[in-house]
């Protein structure tokens, strides 16, 4: 997936002559903090919400000092880069740019993050395992090997890591929803099994929650 399949071009740039008024109505007409400026088809630069405040709201935007260094993305981007731009500089929209550097459009934080809630490893039924190693001992072709040998799958993975720390947390989402077995093959290879969530225990718990509140109610 690349950045040209999540472009919106619903959301307007803004140019130079505009007023500091109006990116601040056209940010809240979006729900973004960001926006893009540009010339004609060229673009000059991102504004954030803070920009404006800091400056008189009445006075046209190109008179403005801009906090951010003109941050963008190509087109043939592949949606991780554009995460990571977004992550790297707290941005809730990154412009995009063709290969001579017009300006197309954006792509805003809720399209990527609509677009990672819709794929198959956060929509199909499963479980989250949360383990901790070593970064010298940590192996994904082990791991998942383990999970294979319960005859599941892992559908996604992700890594947290502290500079500070030799350690690395490692999240797995696994297609099944019965995974003590896992948890148990996991823990026989010495692997720190920090935490474990299935949805069917989530289910259980929130029927409980409903029968207790039920029950109160009736009383």
């Amino acid at each position: 997936m690349i950045a040209e399949s999540l472009i919106s071009t619903n959301i307007l740039p803004l140019q130079t002559s505009d007023l500091g008024s109006t990116a601040l109505e056209m940010m809240g007409e979006f729900y973004v903090r960001h926006l893009p400026i540009v010339n004609n088809q060229q673009l000059l630069g991102l504004i954030s919400e803070d920009d404006v405040l800091n400056f008189d709201i009445n006075e046209a935007i190109g008179s403005y000092s801009l906090s951010l260094i003109r941050p963008y993305a190509q087109k043939t981007d592949h949606i991780y880069e554009l995460m990571r731009l977004m992550a790297q500089l707290k941005l809730t929209v990154i412009p995009i740019v063709d290969h001579d550097q017009n300006y197309v459009g954006v792509v805003t934080l809720e399209d990527l993050l609509h677009f990672f809630a819709h794929t198959a490893s956060f929509t199909e039924p499963g479980s989250i395992l949360i383990l901790e190693v070593a970064r010298r001992d940590y192996s994904l072709s082990e791991i998942a090997r383990i999970v294979e040998s319960e005859q599941a799958s892992i559908l996604n993975v992700f890594l947290t890591t502290d500079p500070n720390s030799t350690r690395i947390r490692v999240t797995l989402k696994i297609n099944h929803q019965q995974i003590a077995g896992i948890v148990a093959t996991f823990e026989r290879f010495e692997y720190d099994v920090n935490a474990s969530f299935s949805e069917s225990d989530y289910m259980d718990s929130l029927k409980e929650r409903y029968d207790s509140l039920m029950s109160y109610l009736n009383v």
